[in-house]
């Protein structure tokens, strides 16, 4: 079922966002203050306009609250981006996601009330680095300081060993919630202790970074 988004800033980060739900078949409504940018994505969105978000006027008009979730995209225009997710929360947006440049501007958009607070450039350069210190990962995303999920390539001593065997949960604290088979046909999820790992499978687990580090998968 489609939902409908709104897209608050059409710099990289914006116009990706807004690309990828618009081919998963929403309804995606880009605003930007700038005009040209507005004319680059407009006939890859539903809809796109120019406005300032930092006007209480612009938003009201917009209907936030008619959105299933509104991404603000905004740059490194930090007062800009705070003034606009403080009357996002005003005009009772339903969800917001906000796009922070650094770890007190995202300290500032929880305060206000975000919902959900992202680092795109220090997710991908963390995601870079352990992809380039541990090549067998292919993603990983942190769930707190403490705990993430990661996507890896089998290791060779595993394959042909059951999870009972293995017994990565009590070993350490890891749990492998899903098996994806090297045909790329089949995928186990939450997978049963009786499982095998087979050589050239896809393992995501989730964990205690202190166990992952261990088994060498961050």
């Amino acid at each position: 079922m489609a939902k409908q988004f709104l897209v608050i800033g059409a710099g990289l980060f914006g116009i990706s966002v807004a690309k990828t739900l618009y081919g998963l078949g929403h309804d995606v409504m880009v605003v930007d203050e700038n005009k040209d940018l507005i004319q680059k994505i407009s006939s890859e969105v539903t809809n796109a306009a120019t406005a300032d978000t930092t006007g209480e006027a612009s938003l009201k008009a917009l209907g936030v609250d008619d959105y299933d979730a509104v991404i603000l995209a905004i740059g490194h225009d930090m007062q800009a981006s705070i003034m606009t997710a403080i009357l996002l929360v005003d005009l009772g947006a339903r969800k917001i996601v906000a796009k922070a440049e650094t770890e007190l501007h995202g300290k500032v958009l929880k305060k206000i009330g975000i919902d959900q607070v992202v680092f795109p450039e220090r997710d991908m350069g963390q995601k870079l680095a352990h992809s380039l210190n541990t090549p067998s990962v292919i993603d990983l995303f942190e769930l707190s300081d403490d705990y993430s999920v990661v996507e890896v390539n089998a290791p060779e001593n595993m394959a042909g060993k059951s999870l009972a065997k293995l017994d990565l949960p009590g070993r350490y604290g890891v749990n492998i919630i899903a098996l994806r088979r090297s045909d790329g046909e089949q995928t186990l999820v939450t997978p049963t202790a009786e499982d095998i790992i087979e050589a050239e499978d896809v393992i995501v687990a989730v964990g205690k970074n202190k166990g992952l580090k261990k088994l060498e998968w961050v």
